[in-house]
């Protein structure tokens, strides 16, 4: 039996290759197939309806006889509250506000960027780690510890406990993919379990910060005292629980997405090796091509909305393809071909609105770090599979291995 479109876009097998499917997609650009969300793939409507009022990130306003909760909606059971991701205004503005006070601007303007010289240490370490050059994995050895190591430093989880982090992670980020297949009773309690496990352990930690307060996040979150007030606890185990998992999840992607797209383009990464400034365009032509985040699976319709012709009812279910949209021949030219030197990337695979990427300044930087030092350092490296095995997520897609090799690290 001939799979629905909906399906194919969901289908495990096609992760390693899902642009086909989108440019199908586009075809017709508020798709709906019956008892389904409404799925829009190309760009000025994505765009448009990213900041569009009318559009919730509230899983509460979705009508009973909607296509099912958003996917990565929080299990009705859950011991903690949904993060201000998947919140409105005015709650999401407040709580957001309240989070950037020690993280960006105007409060805390070099928080990001006096990071630098502990990000390139970071990186540095790792590097000099990875050991024989002739079998290296990527993610394991490389993308996954860094951005990891560096949400937790930023937050104050000390070192002894990151490791922990990387099951309620997995189990967390799984659940944001709207598998078609997955038993929802069973991945709700999965997803239900690791928030409860991660905010008991940072129930604790808060407590401690309170105490004992430092210069890292948490110690900054738990002690404000500004305009809007302290967060409640409940509030600040939720925010710092996003954090911590968004913080990391989606800059492992864009790393390993990344030295895979400039091992398939050797020019590209011959220039980024010469001239490591060439990280800067190289990194935004990356979140067009291929970005960590393909789809939003979590946005509700608070009125009848008309997008190119049809209306979506109140209610509804709503899928942003931000990948789809991204290769959008309407809005880039030869929207398939890496292109670093690209003269208009205004891409969507931060997101844009109110509910673009918080945490974009770092992971920006990050990746720029990161593959910069990797094109360096890795003498003549090759795929030694291509495609990779990807993560079984529709949502957050990515490489689960990268094996490459190469002829020796240079120091």
């Amino acid at each position: 039996m001939t799979q629905s479109l909906l399906h194919r876009i969901l289908d495990h097998a096609n992760r390693a290759d899902p642009y086909p499917i989108y440019e199908e997609l586009r075809r017709t650009p508020v798709h709906h197939e019956a008892d389904g969300p409404y799925v829009i793939s190309t760009y000025y409507e994505i765009r448009s309806l990213l900041h569009d009022p009318r559009i919730s990130s509230d899983a509460r306003n979705l009508a009973s006889n909607a296509a099912g909760p958003p996917a990565g909606a929080p299990p009705e059971e859950s011991t903690l509250p949904p993060g201000f991701l998947k919140l409105d205004p005015p709650e999401h503005d407040r709580l957001r506000r309240m989070t950037n006070r020690p993280f960006g601007p105007p409060h805390s303007p070099h928080r990001v960027d006096g990071m630098r010289g502990e990000l390139r240490d970071i990186v540095t370490g790792l590097i000099d780690g990875i050991g024989e050059p002739d079998r290296i994995d990527l993610v394991e050895q490389f993308s996954y510890p860094f951005p990891v190591t560096v949400i937790c430093r930023l937050l104050g989880v000390p070192r002894e406990d990151e490791p922990r982090f990387h099951t309620w992670a997995d189990t967390l980020a799984a659940s944001l993919d709207p598998d078609p297949d997955a038993d929802p009773a069973d991945r709700g309690k999965g997803a239900q379990d690791a928030r409860m496990q991660l905010g008991m352990y940072l129930a604790g930690l808060i407590e401690e910060r309170r105490k004992n307060p430092g210069e890292d996040m948490i110690s900054q979150l738990a002690t404000a005292k500004g305009d809007d007030g302290p967060m409640t606890t409940m509030e600040l185990l939720s925010t710092a629980a996003l954090l911590l998992i968004a913080g990391h999840e989606t800059t492992v992607n864009l790393i390993t997405n990344g030295m895979l797209t400039l091992l398939r383009n050797p020019d590209a990464l011959r220039r980024l090796r010469a001239d490591p400034r060439l990280a800067v365009p190289i990194v935004e032509e990356l979140l067009r091509f291929e970005p960590p985040v393909q789809l939003v699976p979590q946005r509700t319709t608070l009125a009848d909305i008309e997008v190119r012709g049809v209306t979506i009812p109140k209610g509804a279910s709503v899928w942003l393809v931000l990948a789809a949209g991204n290769r959008d021949p309407r809005r880039f030219a030869d929207p398939d071909r890496f292109d670093p030197d690209r003269p208009d990337i205004q891409h969507l695979g931060l997101g844009s609105g109110i509910h673009s990427c918080f945490g974009a300044p770092l992971a920006r930087l990050e990746t720029q770090f990161a593959l910069a030092e990797l094109a360096r350092r890795l003498e003549n490296p090759r795929l030694l599979e291509d495609p990779p095995p990807y993560r079984q997520n529709a949502v957050l897609r990515g490489p689960r291995r990268l094996h490459l090799t190469c002829d020796g690290i240079r120091p």
